[in-house]
């Protein structure tokens, strides 16, 4: 079966995730399909593979989220209904149990091999840090409508909503102190804990299955970096999003440094 995300293994104990970056879906999927291409890619998050370079491990989905979401609950990962997308039609025909069941196997698949994967980083470095990344929406009445409200919608929403601040508060501080202090263009990036996301299953799964040396931060920018109708981006505010998410990895890893040495 075909893997519908890339793994890039490196030295080192941070992981950067974009796992809804890729629109590609199973030929099986698309002949049953009515959602249009720009509906589908509305909805998905474009352009955040260019950051997982920031990560020692590099991990990317390559499919669309409207075959199988990998940051929903299994049971909740493929979308049937409208309500279970955003109000959208998404097909035809209600798919098979045989078409589910292919997509959930690619899910299982996935989270198999990120079992294997962070076992050996933790096996290697005690602790490691996912930085799980995503953007969205906040244009919902087209280009020219008006935006979302900017007090619910902050430009980089941080989802720590299963992360044991027990043992990595100082660690999720530290990221969201030093995220705000970028200079971005000159002025400092509206960074905030919980306010629009929680995190979701990534880093649900990562904190259930690796509670005391996993810390996953959902980490959401707001698609003021592109016009997500036409999804034509901004390279030179893509770049400075990963400059700014570079500038805290030397933060995280003296954290992580503190934790290791307890």
């Amino acid at each position: 079966m075909q893997k519908i995300w890339s793994t890039i293994k490196g030295s080192g104990p941070l992981v950067a995730t974009a796992i809804h970056n890729g629109n590609y879906v199973r030929e099986d999927l698309r002949k049953i399909m009515v959602l249009n291409k720009d509906s589908q890619l509305r909805e998905e998050d474009p352009y955040t593979e260019i950051w997982t370079s920031v990560g020692d491990t590099k991990i990317v989905g390559l499919h669309s989220r409207f075959e199988v979401d990998l940051n929903r609950p299994r049971e909740k990962a493929v979308y049937i209904k409208p309500e279970d997308a955003w109000g959208l039609d998404v097909w035809k025909n209600e798919p098979s149990l045989d078409l589910v069941n292919r997509s959930l196997a690619g899910y299982d698949d996935f989270y198999s091999e990120l079992k294997t994967v962070f076992s050996d980083i933790e096996k290697e470095f005690k602790y490691f840090v996912v930085f799980d990344l995503h953007s969205y929406n906040h244009k919902r009445n087209g280009t020219d409508g008006e935006i979302a409200n900017p007090k619910e919608n902050p430009e980089v929403n941080i989802g720590t909503g299963t992360v044991n601040k027990k043992i990595w508060g100082s660690l999720v501080e530290k990221f969201i102190s030093d995220l705000s202090a970028y200079k971005y263009f000159n002025r400092n990036l509206d960074v905030r804990e919980n306010v629009k996301f929680k995190g979701a299953q990534l880093s649900r799964w990562t904190h259930e299955n690796f509670p005391n040396s996993g810390c996953s931060l959902s980490i959401e920018f707001k698609k003021f970096f592109m016009d997500e109708w036409s999804g034509i981006p901004d390279m030179k505010q893509i770049e400075e999003i990963r400059l700014a998410l570079k500038s805290t990895v030397p933060g995280v890893l003296e954290e992580l440094e503190k934790l290791s040495k307890n």
